[in-house]
Order: structure tokens, then C-alpha cells, then sequence
């Protein structure tokens, strides 16, 4: 696989590797435990999903200032060390059960993101910046992706057995270890990271850091507060109130950078910044993972085991039992399901929900327990997707580019959102399939629509990576990649916003349709501005 590919590209793969191993078990478990009534903090579907999606969203806000600094002060290899460093000890601090050290641990992951995610990603553009690999640059961004998913993938199996056997603590302390070995990983591909790691400085004419923090970060931690003290909510929580209004300043710097640019330098940032905006609404959808979709493999889909799949399962650790209830199915009630006396729960209500939505013919008898896979699992369709198609897309897109007809990268990143549209179709058929989730459907469905929208995703997200390393200026590489990174942080928070919805739709096939029609939305914008970006890409001899 690294055939002929700089020296550095296994080091920057496996820390990656282990870095997304780290996240995704966290994420793949982070709305379970906030809505596990036992071991977790008992929040319904709307809350859980409002605080993922600020969660998901600052963890890819921080970006755009870990690029800044590393840009011009630190370095990426620092960056990317210390980012590293407080990433493993917030996912370690999440197993300590107190909503105070959540928020704590919480903060950690989204400062270490900020330092780490930004910078691993333009250190692997400036090793392939050089004219001997430079043809080989969406390519190298390519397998670079196919590391994240493979630790995106295994992370879950290690997860549920944990979660299982030991508790969430334990597996969150997994996340941390796993984070851990990728920071040492990357260290020991150091040597192999000398000419491609110097602090650009600051230019004349850049925005001065004190400038930054009085113009930029103050005023956006202000206009935060202020969303969260305004009465009532402008756009459906405190949180998300906080996070748009916190947004505007971070936006208008970005803004600025075109407007303040030279000649040669407008066209290339503008094209940036209309594709970022393009690509909110891939994330918005794209980041349901673990929020909606999560909350389809936990209610909506069959996940019962028989026979010899159910023992291996259970000897594996990767499945649970669950006893069926009469009495709890009947009381059922999502907004009254936990009784509370002086504050403490004494009871919960129809625990677990599995069966409520269960054809009568495949209910079990009363008291008997069923065995059922865990729903974290599902967080591993996305990857291994990615996984098994990543070699076809980057065999399609090379054997293209040897016949002369590769599609530009403003193309590829179209295509992918046309295709994305497609999976939000996949699971509105799921829905009208269990009657708009009042019977459950196959893990098929769910399969189908990752395969689909995964597809989607190899078009476009390292190709917007690969496009950020190809347009922008030398001097603000690091930060134009924080850009990209800012849009995937405004599209997480729209995820949760869309996903905190879920319990107001009756008919779960209009919640997608909704998606679908975002993402075809984005499509048409694309493609109205091909031909300038095709422009601006001939233009740059790329």
C-alpha cells in the first residue's frame, strides 16, 4: 500500500490510526451513557442529542486556533504531541461518574482536537508538497483516511466488551490508552518529519495574535455567553443558541482573510470558503451517526441473536441479554419513563425499550431474556465500508487519471454529495418498511445506507483535505485546514439540532426525507459554482 509513497506516511497513518481508535469508542458509547438510567445521567433523546452536537461541534471548532498557533508559533509536531497528550487524558477523566468532571474531560478532548486534528493533516499535505510525491497527493490523503476508519472500526468491538464485562468506565479508559500509543507512534516517526514542520511566522500584513484573541476569541466567548442568557431559545436550546451567536465572530475572520487578501490570493480563498459552506450540510447529515442513526440500531433494528451466533457473541463479549416485561411495555411513556422520589430514581419504566416496538409474533414470554448485539456495533458499518472501498476509489480515480479523465476535486466533492443524498433515500425506505418505526427493520437497511452515503464520503471528505493543502497560501495552510474544520464543526451542531427533532416526528420517514433534501440542496449549490471552482483550480495548475 505505501509503495511509493514518502517515508513519513506510516507514522501519520498509525497515529491517526490510534487517535480515531480513541475518539470514535468514545463517541460510538457517548449518547448510551448520557441516557442510561443505571450507570449514565438519564437524559431523554432530545437532550443527549443537543449536547453530542455541541460536543462534536467545539471538538472541530478548535481547529481553526490550533492551526493558527501551529502556523505561526508552535510547530506541528508540538501542536500535534500536545493536542495528543490532552485528548488521552479527557477520554480517561469520562469514566469518572460526575457531570462536572464530564465537562472537564469534555473540554480536554475539544482543546486536544483543536492542537491535533488540524496539523497531522497539513504536515501530511507539506510531505507531499515536494514535485517528486505532489501527483500522488490525493492519493496520499486517500490511504491517510483508510487509518482513521480502521481505528474507527476495531474501536467499537473493544468498546462494547468493556462497556459489557467491566463497565463505561473501563471503556473510556480504553479510548485514553488508545490515544496514548498513537501520540507515541507519531514520535517515533520523527526524523522523518525534518523540512516539513517550519513555523511559517507571521507575514506582513497578517493579523497580529493579540488582534486575534481581542477581535476573534473574546468576542466569541461573549457573544457564547450571551446565547446562553438569552431568555427563551432563539434556535431550540441554550447550547445551540450559545454556539451560532459564538460562531460569528470565528466566521467573520474567515471573511475577512478573503477580503484582505492579494489578487492572487482571493480567488484561491474564496473558493475555500464556498466550499466549506457547501459542505455544512454533508455533516449535518453525515454526523447522525451517532445521534440518530444510534438511536435507529438501539430502537428501530433487529438486533436479536439465535443459535451459535448468540453463544460466540456472548462469549465475545459483544452482546447483551434482555428481559422482556409485560408490565413495563404497557406503562411506557418517553417523557414520564423514570420515577423519581427526593431526586433519586427508584424505578424505570419499560427498561429496556428494546421490545416496544417488537412485532407481537417475536415477543419472547413474559420474563424471558433475549440476546441482542450491542448497539454501538453499528458505529462500525461507517469504517468498514471505508475500509473494503477506499482501495476501489482510488483505483477508479487512478485508473481515470491515466486515461486523461479524473474528475476535478470540486467534482469529486459534488459527486459525493449527490451521492450522500442517496443514503438519506435508503433509510426513508427503512422507515416506510417498519411503518414508520412501529415495527422493527433489518440491520440491512442500516448497512445499505452507510455503504451508500460512505461512498459519498470517500468523494468528498479527503478530497476537501486534499483541496485545502492544493489552494491556500503557503503562510496560512494550518488555518484555511482549521476552515475546513470549522464547517464540519458548524455541520456537527446542525446533527444535533436535527437529531434532538427525532422524537417530534411521528413519521420517522419525513425526518429523512428532510436529510435527503438537504443534501440535494447542497448538491445544486455545487454544482452552480463548478465552473468558477474548475476555474480556479486551472488557474493554480492543479
Amino acid at each position: 500500500m505505501w509503495g511509493k509513497h514518502p517515508k513519513a506516511l506510516p507514522y501519520l497513518f498509525f497515529s491517526e490510526m490510534w487517535e480515531r481508535f480513541g475518539y470514535y469508542l468514545m463517541i460510538g458509547i457517548f449518547t448510551l451513557y448520557l441516557k442510561d438510567v443505571k450507570e449514565g445521567f438519564a437524559m431523554n433523546e432530545a437532550e443527549s442529542a443537543d449536547l453530542y452536537g455541541t460536543f462534536i461541534a467545539l471538538v472541530f471548532l478548535t481547529p481553526f486556533i490550533g492551526g493558527l498557533l501551529a502556523d505561526r508559533y508552535l510547530g506541528y509536531k508540538i501542536s500535534i504531541i500536545a493536542g495528543g497528550l490532552m485528548m488521552g487524558v479527557g477520554y480517561c477523566m469520562m469514566g469518572i461518574h460526575n457531570i462536572t468532571a464530564l465537562y472537564i474531560a469534555m473540554t480536554l478532548v475539544i482543546l486536544g482536537n483543536g492542537f491535533f486534528k488540524p496539523n497531522i493533516s497539513t504536515l501530511l499535505g507539506n510531505i507531499y508538497s515536494i514535485d517528486k510525491h505532489k501527483h500522488q497527493k490525493d492519493e496520499g490523503y486517500n490511504i491517510f483516511y483508510m487509518g482513521i476508519n480502521i481505528g474507527a472500526f476495531i474501536c467499537n468491538f473493544f468498546g462494547a466488551a468493556l462497556q459489557i464485562m467491566l463497565g463505561w468506565k473501563w471503556a473510556f479508559i480504553a479510548a485514553g490508552i488508545g490515544m496514548f500509543i498513537g501520540v507515541f507512534v507519531f514520535i517515533s516517526g520523527t526524523k522523518h518529519y525534518n523540512g516539513f514542520d517550519s513555523k511559517k511566522g507571521v507575514s506582513e500584513g497578517d493579523m497580529s495574535f493579540t488582534r486575534i484573541i481581542l477581535t476573534i476569541l473574546l468576542p466569541a466567548i461573549a457573544f457564547g455567553i450571551l446565547g446562553w442568557l438569552i431568555p427563551g431559545n432563539i434556535f431550540g436550546s441554550d447550547s445551540t443558541d450559545a454556539f451560532i451567536l459564538s460562531c460569528i465572530p470565528v466566521i467573520y475572520f474567515y471573511s475577512s482573510l478573503y477580503f484582505n487578501a492579494n489578487e492572487d490570493e482571493k480567488k484561491p480563498i474564496g473558493a475555500m470558503l464556498a466550499i466549506f459552506a457547501v459542505v455544512i450540510l454533508f455533516w449535518a447529515v453525515f454526523k447522525q451517526n451517532g445521534s440518530a442513526l444510534n438511536t435507529w440500531a438501539d430502537r428501530y433494528t433487529d438486533r436479536k441473536l439465535e443459535n451459535s451466533t448468540a453463544t460466540l457473541l456472548d462469549n465475545l463479549k459483544q452482546s447483551r441479554k434482555l428481559t422482556y416485561s409485560i408490565d413495563s411495555i404497557e406503562k411506557y411513556d418517553e417523557k414520564f419513563r423514570l420515577i423519581k422520589q427526593d431526586g433519586k430514581i427508584v424505578k424505570e419504566l419499560n427498561y429496556p425499550i428494546y421490545f416496544r416496538n417488537e412485532k407481537k409474533s417475536e415477543l419472547p414470554n413474559e420474563g424471558e431474556s433475549v440476546s441482542v448485539w450491542a448497539t454501538n456495533l453499528s458505529q462500525s458499518i461507517n469504517p468498514g465500508w471505508v475500509i473494503l472501498l477506499t482501495p476501489l476509489v482510488v483505483a477508479f480515480f487512478t485508473f481515470l487519471r491515466r486515461k486523461g479523465k479524473e474528475p476535478s476535486t470540486p467534482s469529486k466533492i459534488a459527486l459525493g454529495l449527490f451521492i450522500s443524498a442517496l443514503s438519506a433515500l435508503v433509510m426513508y425506505a427503512a422507515a416506510k418498511a417498519g411503518n414508520n418505526g412501529a415495527e422493527k427493520v433489518s440491520v440491512w437497511w442500516l448497512v445499505a445506507s452507510y455503504g451508500v452515503i460512505t461512498i459519498g464520503e470517500l468523494f468528498l471528505s479527503p478530497m476537501g483535505l486534499s483541496l485545502v493543502s492544493k489552494l491556500s497560501p503557503p503562510k496560512i495552510t494550518a488555518l484555511m485546514m482549521g476552515g475546513w474544520f470549522l464547517s464540519t464543526s458548524i455541520g456537527n451542531k446542525l446533527s444535533g439540532v436535527l437529531a434532538s427533532l427525532w422524537d417530534k416526528y411521528d413519521d420517522k420517514s419525513n425526518f429523512f426525507l428532510i436529510n435527503f433534501l438537504l443534501l440535494f440542496g447542497a448538491t445544486l449549490l455545487l454544482l452552480l459554482m463548478l465552473k468558477w471552482l474548475n476555474s480556479v483550480m486551472k488557474s493554480k495548475n492543479i
